[in-house]
């Protein structure tokens, strides 16, 4: 192509008077027609009231509930009764509400996901106490339990990632799924100070319950120094790739292992944002050294493409041990990524 004169009249012809919304090339038309109106305006991400991913947000009674005809429902879990250390996570909701500019347009998939599904933020779980941890799992699997029944596939925003056992409580009450974990910690470890309902071991419950099957579960990225608490992911089945061996594997290896090991079944995917390098997202409860980069991250997920998702979550941010609000941005995009990744799903897409 030579650019001169001719080439220069013919971009003014088509382009100088064009507004936001007039998009000549079909297919990125066909997303902006979604979006934006014929005037050329779309909505401001600094306006409104806050949501998930600035999608609607729907009123949905707590007994007696009506999900319409959602195909998926973003629900906020803002609970961190089962943390070992560092609390906050409670805050994880608002955080990623909060954050104004993510999608609506996934390149790489090539989705627009809040446009091209049912999806609602449906806010947060209620809860009977503040106090009690084993009373706010039931109120957690309730809910799931409700949003499951309906035909809808939840994406739940954590709260610690003790949530992840009753959601899967819920899932696969009729038949155990598979999983994808991507974490700094394995969380199979057992009871500690007389209980076991805590953020280290939410997929051992999983298991012994019967809800989560082992041997189509894959955990990714894990490092740190509590390696000799997770003896049950590999007296199981689990298949576990710690983050040192991934730089060697490639992302394409571990997406083709993650692939090959969940199969074509019903599968969940629980991201906790400690998997991330504190450098990015030091604004968690339990930060380990050595962890993925954002780009790792997104790549990972996206390779996932096709997986028959059934749930997902994103846990553990907690927004007040980062003043710069990173740690909340990257979580919100992969929550716009496994959503993402649930337009594409045999389960979920196709309702």
């Amino acid at each position: 192509m030579v650019w001169d004169k001719t080439r220069l009249e013919q971009l003014r012809a088509e382009f100088a008077d064009a507004n936001g919304g007039e998009i000549f090339d079909e297919k990125f038309r066909k997303v902006a027609e979604k979006i934006i109106s014929k005037s050329g305006t779309r909505l401001a991400p600094y306006a409104g009231v806050p949501t998930f991913l600035s999608a609607p947000y729907m009123q949905v009674a707590a007994d007696d509930p009506d999900f319409g005809n959602l195909q998926v429902a973003i629900t906020g879990i803002p609970m961190d009764l089962g943390v070992t250390n560092r609390p906050g996570s409670r805050f994880g909701p608002r955080a990623l509400r909060a954050i104004e500019r993510i999608g609506p347009y996934n390149h790489v998939l090539a989705t627009a996901p809040v446009f091209d599904l049912r999806v609602a933020d449906i806010g947060d779980i209620s809860f009977q106490s503040r106090y009690r941890l084993e009373l706010s799992h039931d109120d957690i699997e309730k809910r799931i339990g409700q949003i499951v029944d309906a035909g809808v596939a939840p994406l739940s925003v954590g709260g610690d990632h003790s949530i992840s056992h009753p959601i899967l409580k819920a899932i696969g009450r009729q038949q155990p799924v598979g999983l994808i974990h991507i974490d700094a910690h394995c969380d199979t470890s057992g009871a500690f100070d007389q209980t076991k309902f805590h953020h280290g071991g939410p997929f051992r419950n999983a298991v012994l319950d019967g809800v989560l099957d082992p041997t189509r579960t894959i955990q990714i990225g894990i490092r740190g120094s509590a390696e000799y608490l997770w003896e049950f992911s590999y007296a199981s089945g689990m298949t576990v790739i710690h983050a040192e061996d991934i730089s060697g594997m490639g992302i394409a290896a571990v997406v083709a292992k993650a692939k090959s090991i969940v199969g074509d079944g019903p599968t969940y995917l629980s991201f906790d944002v400690d998997s991330l390098d504190p450098s990015f997202a030091p604004g968690t409860g339990t930060p380990e050294v050595g962890g993925l980069t954002t780009r790792e991250v997104l790549e990972l997920i996206r390779g996932l493409k096709g997986i028959n998702l059934v749930g997902g979550d994103v846990v553990e941010v907690a927004p007040q041990y980062d003043a710069t609000t990173n740690t909340a941005h990257a979580a919100a995009q992969v929550l716009f990524e496994i959503l993402s990744l649930m337009v594409f799903s045999p389960s979920i897409g196709k309702r």
